[in-house]
């Protein structure tokens, strides 16, 4: 039996915590701190308000209440809370921009369909 334990895990870069290069995670990840690179998360992906990424953002649902520069790609939903600000292009199904964030950049919004429909 395969153990899924890791997909369910939560993964966190505080406040105060800087780090260079990729994160790769098949869960989720909450980045507080400042990070260098890129960050891929197969679950959510969240950069809290006190977070700072300078680098690429993928993730399923993918929430920035920081700030990001460079790209962001969510396979489902994308939210830009209030404080955000957010240099660079995004791709998303969905997206929110809530009033007061600071979005400079190119969107393309994809369409996320079952498996085997065409239209």
């Amino acid at each position: 039996m395969a153990d899924n334990s890791a997909i369910k895990n939560l993964n966190l870069i505080g406040s105060g915590t800087t780090v260079e290069g990729k994160i790769r995670t098949q869960g989720s990840i909450r980045i507080d701190g400042k990070l260098s690179g890129e960050v891929h998360a197969a679950e959510n992906l969240a950069v809290g308000i006190t977070g700072e990424v300078e680098g690429t953002v993928n993730g399923r649902n993918v929430t920035i209440g920081g700030k990001v520069k460079g790209n962001i790609t969510s396979v489902e939903k994308l939210v830009l809370e209030g404080k955000a600000v957010v240099r660079g292009d995004v791709k998303a199904s969905k997206l929110v921009i809530d009033e007061g964030a600071v979005f400079d950049g190119k969107v393309t919004m994809t369409e996320t369909r079952p498996s085997g429909q065409n239209y």
